[in-house]
């Protein structure tokens, strides 16, 4: 799986784990770790997301497109240019007249 798409489902599962345990009615009764404990989709799914983004996760999948932005500028300077996969554009000459 792309690191990308393995953020976005572990992200979906937090929101919804804590959807539902923010819309449960014995939340506001019992103590904090009472209710996490009667909510482990939301506390695992929470323990995963903190866990990835200590692993670095979030540098995974903001570092590619600081490098491309990067070349892209670099690249500029000799009329070229580059994808986000980091293929080579050439540009057409300017005309000098």
């Amino acid at each position: 799986m792309e690191v990308t798409t393995i953020l976005l489902v572990v992200s979906v599962c937090t929101v919804t784990g804590a959807w539902n345990w923010l819309i449960d009615p014995d939340t506001q009764k019992v103590s904090f770790f009472s209710s996490l404990w009667n909510h482990p989709f939301f506390t695992i799914s929470c323990i995963t997301l903190i866990a990835l983004f200590f692993a670095g996760i979030h540098k995974r999948v903001v570092a590619p497109s600081i490098i491309a932005a990067r070349c892209r500028t670099v690249l500029a300077e000799y009329n070229m240019s580059c994808d986000d996969t980091g293929k080579l554009i050439l540009k057409p000459r300017p005309n000098i007249q």
